[in-house]
């Protein structure tokens, strides 16, 4: 087996810890999604409104609000373990850009 390169290295981790963050922004996106769709569900709306103006209302962003809370209950697991994952692997990357002397590559992240 050969050696891994340190550079190699530090491109493999931070190609996985854009994955991590990718997936935990999916997670959000997930949530938001299924709370707005919740949250519209239930407030089925039969009243007139006036052309141009805005259907959704303060009730129904406090609705919405309700709904992200309680789905992000419900995954806290999951996006505790992932936000974990997220930061060991910051970490991991930062530390191993010390060791190359790569200051530049910090900028870019």
């Amino acid at each position: 087996m050969n050696p891994v390169s340190p550079r190699v290295l530090l491109f493999r981790m931070e190609a996985a810890r854009r994955e991590t963050r990718h997936h935990l922004d999916r997670i959000h996106r997930q949530i938001t999604g299924r709370a707005e769709r919740r949250a519209v569900t239930e407030k089925a709306k039969a009243r007139s409104h006036l052309r141009g103006g805005s259907r959704w209302t303060r009730s129904d962003e406090q609705l919405f609000q309700d709904h992200v809370e309680r789905l992000s209950f419900e995954r806290r697991t999951e996006i505790a373990a992932l936000a974990r994952k997220l930061q060991h692997q910051e970490r991991a990357i930062t530390t191993m850009r010390m060791m190359l002397g790569d200051d530049a590559g910090n900028a870019a992240a």
